[in-house]
């Protein structure tokens, strides 16, 4: 199958399946049975980008439990699952400036290990993903070594670009004014971004995007999210979680921005969280 062939095929194939998905009826379940018989044998990324809370892991889990359902097996690794933990961290929060010290933006993980590994997948090695806890917040092992020939990347921050430095500086929140006044820790976070992320993102063969309604609904989906961990006793609290979100302001609006013009397929959320629409749509 030539190059071309190949995008095609996955182009349809993430067509039809986020139909299915979409659909209570299972229409597109004959051509996807179609396509499954014709799988490219290269291997292929897939990379799902939204802001947090927004059900990009759901989204993955879902696709890979249809295209099991089809004969064809996918991993689904996050952006997550190669934090630094918290003694590099603040080796870099020394380095750098002290926000480094909290997991989450460009330049808290483990780039030259995904990229490495992603590479390795692109030339048909086998691979083990790393998987982190994030409750405790540490490693918590590695997956067993893979068959599948597409794996999906999920991640907050998937497909973005570095920022200007206009985009840097405008409308800093709570967070930034007290604790980077003079924009250290964004400009280091931007470098970082613009570095191996981006060499990350280059390996993606399409990208999807959960287009969220604002950022009062991030907000609030995240809380809801917390709640499992909170539960166990392992949660950040109301107050901590506000201002952990802090963090991720910046280059969420900053998706609103960008990704409508870079994403291959657009899921638009409502304000309850429910799938409204898919882009394009035929």
């Amino acid at each position: 199958m030539t190059e071309n062939n190949q995008y095609l095929w996955l182009k349809q194939w993430l067509f039809y399946s986020l139909k299915e998905l979409l659909s209570s009826q299972r229409r597109w379940q004959t051509s996807l049975e179609s396509l499954s018989k014709v799988q490219p044998e290269s291997p292929l990324v897939i990379g799902i980008s939204g802001a947090q809370g927004s059900g990009k892991t759901t989204l993955a889990t879902a696709l890979q439990k249809l295209w099991l359902g089809q004969g064809v097996q996918a991993d689904v690794i996050s952006l997550d699952d190669y934090y630094l933990e918290p003694a590099l961290r603040l080796q870099r929060a020394r380095l750098w400036h002290p926000l480094f010290a909290e997991r989450g933006v460009p330049g808290t993980h483990e780039t030259s290990l995904l990229l490495s590994q992603l590479q390795a997948f692109r030339r048909h090695e086998p691979q083990q993903w790393r998987r982190y806890d994030k409750g405790r917040d540490c490693v918590a092992g590695y997956s067993e070594k893979t068959t599948a020939r597409i794996v999906i990347l999920e991640g907050w921050c998937v497909g973005l670009s570095a920022l200007s430095e206009q985009a840097l500086l405008e409308k800093p929140n709570l967070l930034e004014t007290r604790q980077d006044p003079d924009a250290r820790w964004r400009r280091q976070v931007n470098q970082q971004l613009a570095q191996e992320y981006q060499q990350i993102w280059l390996l993606l063969d399409q990208l999807i995007w959960l287009d969220a309604p604002d950022w009062r609904a991030v907000c609030r989906w995240r809380a809801w999210q917390e709640q499992t961990l909170q539960q166990q006793g392992l949660g950040k609290s109301p107050a901590e979680l506000k201002d952990f979100m802090l963090y991720f302001e910046r280059l969420t609006r900053q998706s609103w921005q960008q990704l409508p013009a870079s994403a291959d397929f657009i899921l638009t959320l409502g304000q309850d969280h429910r799938l409204l629409k898919l882009i394009p749509d035929e």
